[in-house]
């Protein structure tokens, strides 16, 4: 039976924290940052396997391993409570980093600058959520709100608790999002017929609809970049 070396017989390249120093923290792989943080693996395998195997489970998507529980991530062997946490940990302060940055500058300049604010909005991708970003006449931010959380295929839109929100705090604009649980950034029909809608009540009010954006699995599709915003 071979023993499992432990981390400090591995050749350098194979240990994590070596790596980093040596090469920074962009030559990591996300298996070798997470091995980082659970610091071992178990009997059968090293840190680094380990968190491999963790990746794998969720299709080395980071978006959904964030969305794992405490008890989904102490289903791998090796992984306890105190590892489980502390990847929780690090994936929750990788969120709020991201929401920090999307919070400056206050102007919204173009869909990206829009996507990176609301992603942190879009807390539970496996339901679908509607958040809408009012705007004064410089286009600078008012208001984040999330306006609905639905199920796994819709989430409702009410245009006139949208458009009351749009005049309680005096915004001249707005911009719409709504995730596909899907991972599928695609507008359906369904949501190109709602965007319309939105468009035509704003019109009359005076409150310009600038975009409507769809959050996929880290991607997004813009109906202004494409083209789609006028009736």
């Amino acid at each position: 039976m071979n023993k499992k070396k432990s981390i400090k017989e591995w050749a350098a390249d194979d240990r994590p924290r070596e790596k980093m120093i040596d090469k920074g923290k962009g030559a990591l792989s996300n298996a070798e940052l997470i091995a980082i943080l659970i610091g071992s693996g178990n009997s059968e395998m090293s840190a680094v396997e380990l968190s491999r195997v963790i990746l794998d489970s969720v299709g080395n998507n980071l978006i959904d391993l964030s969305n794992l529980s405490l008890n989904d991530l102490m289903r791998h062997k090796g992984i306890g409570e105190a590892k489980a946490i502390t990847i929780m940990a690090a994936l929750e302060l990788g969120k709020r980093r991201r929401a920090a940055e999307a919070n400056l500058p206050t102007e919204v300049q173009g869909s990206k600058s829009a996507y990176e604010r609301f992603l942190p909005y879009i807390n539970d991708p496996a339901q679908e959520q509607f958040v809408v970003m009012y705007l004064n006449q410089g286009n600078r931010l008012l208001k984040m709100e999330c306006v609905s959380n639905g199920g796994i295929t819709h989430a409702i839109a009410d245009p006139k608790i949208i458009f009351k929100i749009a005049i309680n705090c005096n915004a001249t604009a707005i911009i719409l999002c709504h995730n596909h649980p899907s991972g599928s950034p695609r507008p359906s029909e369904d949501d190109r017929q709602l965007t319309k809608k939105f468009i035509a009540a704003g019109k009359l009010l005076d409150i310009n609809v600038i975009d409507h954006i769809i959050i996929g699995n880290e991607c997004y599709y813009s109906f202004l970049d494409h083209g789609e915003m006028s009736l």
